[in-house]
């Protein structure tokens, strides 16, 4: 099948979920993470083995076909593109793993269910072909759906962690069965409810060296994909969540804005002047944000396309763009949560779910202020931590 026609089945397909997302997403918050079935059916519509590559039956999809998957997923839920978006990246570890592991987690046709956590927080001690690790994780986003998941760690030798060539410690994501994992009841929250981001221990597991990926540190497979800067895959999803849910509370807004008259008042919601602005303002800024971040992205696969490892100033644009794309996001929701006046504080009404959802995201690491400081040093010409750029 042609990139091209495979791209607009994968984006149809997610559409097509849109509406059926929206009536249970009232299920999919009270539940606290993605029904089973929900995620089942995103996995046979091959929506975790999109970075899987192409010779272990994967997708191996564009980053630009990504962003906008995950953007239409979210418009009609928030949690459940998020999963996705973890699912998608965690994934990520096929690409850099021996083939005979490769295959039988996500070959000969499998839609295998990952998620995973990045942050070293636990420890790893060699023993034999592999190490021993222990450690618990925060966020383990879509962990309850997954068959198996993965945990950052430091590689501990002589109790000092294992030093890169540059002097950073190593850090080595430990992919294991579901089973390894014991899942902590932890996530009880304000938004996104439903991406069952709860906290996970494991306990004295084996992990085969071959299932200890170091991303960043081990060479993947030398194709246009894994040449992309992983933490700016991971940060594209998180800002892409946050647009797709700007864009359904924008559209919800204005769906009921005509019918609405607000107490008060003799005119609709919609004929008022400050309703009139406020839409405009927040379309403009989810649009140029889109478009930002789209072109920050495509401009960096084009790099990726050409063979040629993708320097700073790219990684630096997609990394802002996508800090940006998030709080400007955040804001649109604002203005159209405000515009609903009461309607926007009833359950029933999914601004209020959106509304909270778009304002956990932007606590994510990857997009928070932090980011803004760093592309700003480097626009400024100044020293800079470029690792999770």
């Amino acid at each position: 099948m042609k990139k091209d026609t495979q791209a607009e089945n994968l984006l149809e397909a997610a559409a097509g979920f849109v509406p059926t997302l929206r009536e249970r997403a009232g299920e999919i918050e009270k539940n606290r993470s993605l029904p089973q079935d929900i995620a089942d059916a995103f996995a046979a519509a091959g929506f975790y083995s999109l970075m899987v590559p192409e010779s272990l039956g994967g997708y191996e999809i564009d980053p630009l076909t990504y962003l906008k998957l995950v953007r239409t997923v979210a418009m009609g839920d928030a949690s459940a593109a998020w999963c996705v978006m973890i699912g998608a990246t965690t994934a990520l570890s096929s690409a850099y793993m021996p083939k005979a592991d490769a295959e039988q987690i996500f070959g000969k046709g499998q839609r295998t269910i990952t998620a995973g956590v990045f942050a070293p927080t636990g420890k790893a001690v060699p023993e034999g072909d592999g190490f021993r690790v222990s450690g618990r994780w925060q966020w383990g986003s879509g962990s309850p759906n997954a068959a198996w998941v993965s945990g950052g760690c430091f590689v501990m030798r002589d109790g000092k962690p294992e030093m890169s060539d540059t002097g950073v410690p190593i850090s080595r994501m430990m992919l294991v069965p579901k089973s390894d994992v014991t899942l902590l009841d932890t996530w009880d929250v304000s938004g996104l409810c439903g991406t069952g981001s709860t906290d996970f221990e494991m306990k004295d597991v084996y992990v085969p060296a071959s299932r200890a990926v170091a991303f960043g540190y081990d060479k993947p497979m030398e194709r246009p994909l894994y040449l992309f800067p992983i933490f700016a895959l991971l940060a594209s999803g998180i800002s892409s969540v946050a647009l797709g849910t700007a864009r359904a509370a924008i559209d919800e807004l204005v769906g009921f804005a005509s019918a609405k008259t607000p107490q008060g008042t003799l005119k609709p919601l919609a004929s008022r002047p400050d309703t009139q602005m406020g839409v405009s303002k927040a379309e403009a800024l989810v649009r140029s944000a889109t478009a930002f971040m789209d072109d920050a992205v495509g401009a960096a696969w084009d790099a990726a396309q050409k063979g040629d490892e993708i320097p700073v100033v790219l990684r630096r644009d997609m990394r802002l763009s996508m800090a940006h794309a998030t709080t400007a996001a955040a804001e649109a929701v604002d203005i159209v949560y405000g515009l609903g006046g009461g309607t926007s504080v009833y359950r029933k009404s999914p601004l209020q779910r959106q509304f909270r959802d778009v304002h956990v995201a932007t606590q994510h690491m990857m997009v928070a202020k932090g980011v803004l400081e760093q592309a700003g040093r480097l626009f400024l010409g100044l020293e800079t931590d470029t690792r999770l750029f």
